[in-house]
């Protein structure tokens, strides 16, 4: 049998065959005209993705690196910051802040949960400099609520920074109504993308905190890339063909909705959120578990392995039989649950895929009484309630 790769990992996620093919003829000099007019256009479609009048910038590096900048621009050796970590993402803030010699509150919630507005309420204090959380954990798939978090930072003098690597394209944030000073997205992700690009808008309230801050920055000094995009330009070299590349994701994005991208950034929502829920009642269907029931995330799934079994046989097994990429558990879950995306470049009909590769796996591999069928049903019944609204 002819068997072809279908990546469903949470990033990198498939690419977009129009942003493969920008990439490929992106041959230019990235101090020409040329290049400055697609960099300011891409800079506005990124305003228009992340739905904010707030500046946003690029920087060729991964999320990561704009989690960095995040604390290298905003705080001084010493402040008090506020981390929510509920795990490998949350942790990776706890680790950010330290190196850059701020002093961590941290506020955890068990692996697959997320945290209670009372208990981040009583946790924030005026001292706290900044609240540094994620929106999608993409290590749990949980989804974390950050309008209600917003709700207890804003009219403080406190900054929040938001990571939205997952949850941009997956779920609705309304930066500038809520008050998120900073949320990160990253290029592959739910762009469509390669990885190498990170995005990060910046409120007016955190370009003033950057005053007063007194950690060292040179390559991811926000200033320098604010003064620099104003002229269609980035303060060192940028990754020119990611760029053209982005620009045709995001094309594509507002083509999915007559060419407004307002209205195709909430299509892409809206088309992760049923793929998730259909993922989710396929796979129950079948008898597994869902990891992070109460608070599922739209960009992944994350699927909870019986007490004895390796999660790793699941993720081998579908890798095996059907070349299709699924991603095992990170740090301590390793083993015990493996994650299925649904972010970006995914339509119904890869859900009905993977589900009926699952259907296999479940029967054939480990034995669980099913019929072949009944994930792929339970996933057309939450498809058809979708399209009639």
């Amino acid at each position: 049998m002819i068997r072809k790769t279908r990546l469903f990992t949470p990033g990198p996620t498939p690419l977009l065959p129009a942003a493969q093919f920008a990439m490929a003829a992106a041959d230019m000099h990235h101090r020409t005209p040329e290049f400055r007019a697609l960099f300011q256009k891409v800079l506005a479609q990124l305003k228009v993705f992340v739905d904010t009048q707030n500046d946003v910038l690029l920087l060729a590096s991964s999320g990561t690196g704009a989690m960095e900048a995040s604390v290298s621009n905003l705080t001084s050796p010493g402040d008090k910051v506020l981390v929510l970590t509920a795990g490998k993402f949350g942790e990776r803030w706890v680790d950010l802040v330290k190196a850059y010699g701020c002093v961590p509150d941290v506020l955890e919630a068990p692996y697959g949960k997320t945290f209670k507005l009372e208990d981040i309420k009583a946790a924030l204090k005026p001292e706290h400099r900044a609240v540094y959380m994620q929106a999608s954990e993409t290590s749990t798939t949980v989804s974390h609520d950050v309008e209600g978090v917003a709700k207890l930072v804003k009219g403080t003098d406190t900054l929040l920074i938001v990571d939205g690597i997952t949850g941009l394209g997956t779920q609705t944030f309304d930066v500038d109504g809520w008050g998120i000073d900073v949320l990160i997205g990253g290029s592959q992700k739910a762009v469509m993308m390669p990885p190498g690009l990170a995005y990060l808008s910046v409120s007016e309230k955190a370009w003033k905190a950057m005053d007063s801050s007194k950690n060292p920055r040179y390559y991811f000094d926000l200033r320098k890339e604010r003064k620099n995009a104003v002229k269609g330009e980035s303060a060192y070299t940028p990754a020119v063909s990611l760029v053209a590349g982005l620009g045709a994701a995001l094309d594509y994005i507002a083509g999915q909705a007559g060419g407004d991208l307002e209205k195709g950034r909430i299509a892409l929502i809206n088309n992760a959120q049923v793929n998730a829920k259909a993922t989710r009642e396929g796979l129950k269907a079948l008898g597994f578990t869902l990891f992070a029931p109460d608070s599922p995330s739209a960009a992944a799934t994350a699927v909870a392995v019986p007490e004895g079994m390796d999660s790793g046989a699941v993720v081998k097994a579908l890798k095996e039989k059907f070349k299709l990429v699924t991603a095992n558990g990170q740090g301590t879950m390793q083993g015990k649950i493996f994650r299925v995306a649904h972010l970006g470049f995914f339509d119904y009909l890869d859900t009905v895929a993977f589900l009926g590769a699952a259907e296999h796996i479940a029967k054939d591999t480990l034995g669980l009484p099913v019929e072949y069928g009944q994930a792929v049903a339970a996933a057309q019944r939450v498809y058809a309630e979708a399209v009639k609204q």
